[in-house]
């Protein structure tokens, strides 16, 4: 009797999918946008990507290394490309335009990539450099320079929360009797919730603008010294 045959082995897709930077960088983000942070786990991404977690630490090593690539994916769609084209305070007035309508899209991921370490994000850390060689370029001190990306980002995280904010946030209900001048502000504002936010970004983005011109020109002052 002849031995059994042993069958060829299949040919054609693999057991598991085939992982990738882009396949892990956007599960992560759906986790976190569906979800919430504290769900992404190493674990959590390999049941979303249905590979096993072995199989994941073998194509990247870390959690930290997955928020490094998140957060490098989400810059990526922030334009920076005002700066060294336009006076400085056009392209940053441009620059967080961009950052905000980005993260308005993004919002559950504002409070891990605020406070998310930019070592070993190219892209992160090439916007952050187009930035303050602009600023560097308009004169602004290198002691300075961080600090006013920081009130911009401030500002941007703040006004991508707002931009994504129920429509009745601010109104009183049938308690306007403690508030009435609260009251009537909110009824002077847009109908349309997307444009009252945008309003008031506006209004605290041309306020943050005008002070650093004020704060630019005292320090060009300063500088230049008496006489």
């Amino acid at each position: 009797m002849a031995p059994a045959r042993t069958p060829p082995r299949r040919r054609g897709r693999p057991s598991q999918p085939v992982l990738s930077e882009e396949r892990i960088t956007s599960a992560a983000i759906k986790i976190v946008a569906t979800r919430g942070y504290r769900h992404l786990t190493m674990t959590e991404l390999a049941r979303q990507l249905k590979v096993s977690t072995s199989a994941l630490y073998n194509h990247t090593p870390s959690k930290r290394d997955v928020l490094i690539r998140v957060q490098d994916a989400i810059n990526q769609g922030i334009d920076c490309s005002a700066f060294g084209t336009v006076p400085w305070d056009r392209a940053l007035e441009s620059w967080a335009r961009s950052y905000r309508d980005c993260y308005a899209q993004h919002t559950a991921m504002i409070p891990i990539m605020a406070v998310q370490p930019v070592a070993d994000s190219p892209h992160t850390l090439q916007m952050y450099e187009t930035v303050a060689s602009g600023l560097a370029d308009a004169g602004w001190e290198r002691a300075s320079i961080v600090d006013v990306i920081v009130s911009v980002e401030s500002l941007v995280f703040g006004a991508a929360y707002d931009a994504t904010a129920p429509a009745d946030i601010f109104d009183p209900g049938e308690r306007s009797d403690l508030a009435p001048v609260f009251a009537d502000a909110v009824r002077a504002r847009p109908a349309d919730a997307a444009a009252a936010a945008d309003e008031a970004f506006e209004a605290a983005l041309t306020a943050m603008l005008d002070g650093f011109r004020l704060r630019l020109a005292a320090a060009r002052d300063r500088s230049t010294g008496p006489g």
